[in-house]
């Protein structure tokens, strides 16, 4: 074997053995950038106003909005954290009713967050703090998942679902709680 060909193989296998040492952080990287930590402060304020998991925060965004702040659902939700205009006026009652604040103010992250993140609170609070039945709740109403309690072909006991019937919160329910889970993994494990 020549001198020449000995280095390229030398080289190639540096190279590879780097490619081998990088790849964990490669991985990592896109797992951040598909788990970000966007609005932080935000997020980190509210959890902790509320005394709840900001991981939880950032899988409800990430799973309504994509953290677009300009996102609108069909049913006019709007924002980081999707509120409806009904949701809004409830929760304007509960935690602003004195401030000057209308529905179009949910573009505004930091409002959208606060108000998003107060709903959040409610729902864990109603349903005993499990994420899943709260997020079933957060999505298709606390109406909705107060009649499902009561049936037994669902209900885990009278605060928690073991089972979402309707396909479309099923699947809401398991992209929150995959989101929650990988945001604890990458950034708590």
């Amino acid at each position: 074997m020549t001198k020449s060909r000995r280095y390229l193989i030398l080289l190639l296998f540096l190279v590879l053995l780097a490619g081998i040492f990088a790849l964990p952080r490669l991985v990592r990287r896109l797992r951040e950038y598909s788990y970000p930590l966007q609005y932080r402060q935000t997020v980190e304020y509210y959890a902790e106003a509320y005394e709840m998991d900001p991981m939880m925060i950032y899988a409800v965004i990430r799973t309504e909005s994509g953290f677009d702040e300009l996102a609108e659902s069909d049913v006019g939700a709007r924002g980081l954290m999707q509120i409806t205009e009904e949701t809004f006026a409830w929760i304007k009652l509960k935690i602003a009713n004195e401030e000057d604040l209308d529905f179009d103010d949910l573009w505004d992250p930091e409002v959208n967050i606060r108000f998003g993140s107060y709903y959040l609170d409610c729902c864990l609070e109603r349903y005993a703090g499990d994420l899943a039945t709260a997020c079933a709740g957060y999505h298709s109403g606390w109406g909705t998942v107060d009649r499902l309690l009561e049936d037994s072909a669902y209900a885990a006991d009278e605060k928690t679902l073991a089972v979402f019937p309707y396909p479309q919160m099923a699947r809401y329910v398991e992209k929150v709680s995959n989101a929650y889970n990988a945001y604890v993994q990458l950034y708590r494990g």
